[in-house]
């Protein structure tokens, strides 16, 4: 008797599960037709092919904000043109972007952003980059889905029904699976018309993120109620808002179809592989260089190893671990000193802490590096991720000056004042080697020396005397040339 009333309780179970989720997707749907009907009706929606845009705006400079918590710089957008083929899956983005910060390379920069399928490639200044990665190519596809009439497309097609609906204050919210992956467009309950789309994807050093783009200012176009503004945010990051000044429906999308040269390119792996090489710059002092214009310093003390700086990625992090355990067989690697809180500069965190290292930095960083300890990655799992044991992080802050010493060497770590680029800055100083070690202010390669100024008059406040500059972009230098070069820019 038991057996049939447990078997009749998990059928009831099921029914009742089916329907909820059959009622679910019913209601999914009449929200998808009724915002079809709103934006002009089915008819219309489907009779676009393609369509481009026209506008200007700002792109986030994601990861480059003056503090951890301040908004991101900004890179003002002109000659904004986006076109997109639905029927072909391709997007061509064309834009010009001026930066609205200190910038040491090229401003203003003509680029274009593409993808085709599941080929991506960006072109900067009419030059082609080689094949992008099948991620780049996946985000793209994504970002394509980022507007009411490829979003609305994807949720009328019959393959890509909505799964499940739900409400949100004044908005309901849809699910539907694309090819793709999955997307939720948010509809408003009153006048029915697309709010945003979110989607989910990998950020290297935040891990899962949301990318939500939302819609507004909608306008009639040929019959349809079209947005002409798009605001997209990761997460809390603003990473572009471009307002519409025009829209063309069906345009020749020819010219945005990937060269056939691209096509027999292999894509690029997601984690380039990374090369370190090593040059001894004086004793225990060690230039761990190689792939790209990112470095790492290492110095030994006299019962382990400190690096300054893990940066780029998590591959060449663990690359440069690796070969930092083997310029001193028998002393233990212990800590690394992090320049700042930038993207670019804190990309090995995650690995530091897996490898149990102490993390120096300035204090302002550490909050936010427990933050970016503590995010998901599971899109693209890391080290942390895959490591099972609970990790346990020390932390040793820099306010305005720290002294690493013992017996064998001494660095001294002080906070860069009064620099534009970021509030976190320390630099590293070798009084016994007279090496001054410093991050992103000052490389003989850059273009342009917009924080040369602000080197100088720290060096001076803290009556250094360097013979070498030792870099984490570009070439180890004596003093006086990199005095002369600054000098040379600011004339």
């Amino acid at each position: 008797m038991l057996y049939f009333w447990r078997v009749k309780n998990v059928a009831y179970v099921l029914v009742t599960a089916l329907l909820l989720g059959g009622c679910l997707r019913s209601a999914a749907v009449r929200a998808v037709n009724a915002a079809a009907e709103a934006m002009g009706g089915r008819s219309r929606i489907e009779a676009i092919h393609s369509f481009a845009i026209e506008g200007e705006g700002i792109d986030g400079n994601i990861g480059q904000n003056f503090t951890p918590d301040s908004p991101v710089t900004t890179w003002k957008v002109t000659g904004y043109t986006q076109t997109v083929d639905i029927d072909n899956k391709r997007m061509r983005t064309d834009q010009i972007r001026t930066a609205q910060f200190a910038y040491a390379g090229a401003s203003p920069v003509h680029e274009t952003l593409s993808v085709e399928r599941d080929v991506a490639w960006n072109t900067t200044e009419g030059q082609a980059a080689p094949r992008l990665s099948e991620m780049a190519a996946r985000d793209r596809q994504l970002e394509l889905l980022r507007h009411p009439l490829t979003i609305m497309r994807a949720a009328l097609d019959a393959e890509a029904q909505p799964s499940g609906s739900r409400e949100q204050g004044n908005k309901q919210i849809l699910d539907i699976s694309t090819p793709e992956g999955q997307v939720t467009l948010a509809v408003d309950k009153k006048t029915h018309l697309p709010v945003s789309v979110t989607t989910v994807t990998d950020q290297p050093n935040m891990g899962d993120v949301m990318v939500e783009t939302t819609f507004s200012d909608y306008q009639d176009v040929a019959g349809l109620k079209l947005p002409t503004r798009l605001t997209t945010k990761m997460d809390r990051w603003l990473l572009s808002d471009i307002r519409v000044a025009r829209y063309t429906l069906n345009p020749n999308t020819a010219n945005a179809g990937v060269p056939a040269s691209m096509k027999e390119q292999a894509p690029a792996p997601a984690v380039p592989p990374a090369s370190v090489t090593v040059e001894n710059l004086a004793r225990g002092v060690w230039l761990l260089g190689g792939s790209g214009n990112h470095h790492s310093v290492a110095f030994e003390f006299a019962d382990h190893l400190t690096l300054f700086e893990l940066p780029e990625s998590e591959a060449r992090a663990e690359a440069v671990i690796e070969k930092a355990h083997s310029l001193k067989f028998g002393k233990p690697l212990t800590e690394v000193i992090f320049s700042h809180h930038h993207f670019d500069h804190s990309a090995g965190l995650r690995l530091a802490v897996v490898n149990g290292l102490t993390i120096i930095t300035e204090r302002a960083n550490i909050s936010f590096f427990k933050e970016l300890l503590t995010r998901k990655h599971l899109i693209v799992p890391d080290q942390l991720t895959k490591t099972l044991a609970p990790q346990r992080t020390q932390f040793k802050p820099v306010d305005d000056q720290l002294v690493l010493k013992d017996d064998l060497m001494e660095v001294d770590l002080f906070h860069v004042k009064d620099n534009s680029h970021s509030d976190t800055l320390v630099m590293g100083w070798l009084p016994k080697e007279k090496l001054l070690v410093q991050a992103d202010l000052y490389d003989s390669g850059w273009l342009h020396q917009p924080w040369g100024d602000n080197l100088l008059k720290n060096v001076e406040l803290r009556k250094l005397s360097p013979e070498k500059d030792v870099p984490v972009h570009g070439a180890v230098q004596p003093w006086g040339e990199v005095v002369a070069t600054i000098r040379k820019a600011e004339k």
